[in-house]
């Protein structure tokens, strides 16, 4: 019995190996430098593969007037269920602020997110403040809002040639590594193959004996 599961885990780490294997070298785009950080790993707690964009930096100009001191970055996460990288069940998009003294949490009524390419709009609804630390305190100097957005549109966004994120009334553009850094990100999708034809047509034509 106790073999048995010796060889079960052998099985699933090296499958995972290969997987992860299979994922670096059926890349769509070829490697490029965006100055980005992506990780992929199995998250064996929630049974889901993880292809993630690490924190980063957009702009230090701030998402409007309110908050201009700013630095504004972001980090994404592609959620696949399971040990594979064919099929995208969701995608978490968080935006962070790091100020320079304190904290300032946008409002409640100033979290609707909309991110905008050159073509089309997309209205995601409330982000979620996932920040656990009391703002004033010197050490809470972040902000982390945090949205679940569809594959079908990040994907669109990441393929685009402009993407603006607007939180509130507020709006910071993705500069050419932030996208190219998304683009690197969706790459790791790997399109699942068309299945093969038997060639046999799936109609059967009956035909009635000679008399």
């Amino acid at each position: 019995m106790g073999g048995e599961i010796v060889m079960s885990r052998i099985f699933l780490v090296i499958s995972l190996a290969l997987l992860f294997q299979t994922a670096a070298t059926s890349a769509q785009t070829p490697a490029v430098k965006h100055g980005g950080k992506i990780e992929t790993r199995y998250d064996g707690f929630n049974y889901e593969t993880l292809a993630r964009l690490r924190k980063m930096k957009v702009s230090c100009d701030g998402v409007g007037d309110l908050f201009k001191d700013a630095c504004v970055s972001i980090d994404v996460t592609l959620h696949f269920p399971g040990s594979q990288f064919n099929a995208v069940r969701r995608v978490t998009l968080q935006v962070v602020f790091e100020n320079k003294d304190w904290v300032r949490i946008h409002p409640l009524e100033q979290r609707d997110l909309s991110i905008s390419t050159e073509t089309q709009t997309f209205h995601f609804g409330r982000m979620s403040l996932i920040t656990n630390k009391k703002p004033g305190q010197w050490d809470t100097k972040i902000e982390v809002l945090e949205a679940t957005i569809p594959y079908d549109a990040f994907k669109k966004i990441a393929l685009a040639n402009q993407v603006e994120i607007k939180i509130g009334p507020g709006a910071v553009t993705l500069r050419d590594n932030n996208i190219a850094a998304l683009r690197d990100l969706n790459s790791r999708v790997i399109p699942q193959l068309p299945s093969s034809s038997t060639g046999t047509s799936a109609k059967t034509l009956s035909r009635s004996p000679d008399k």
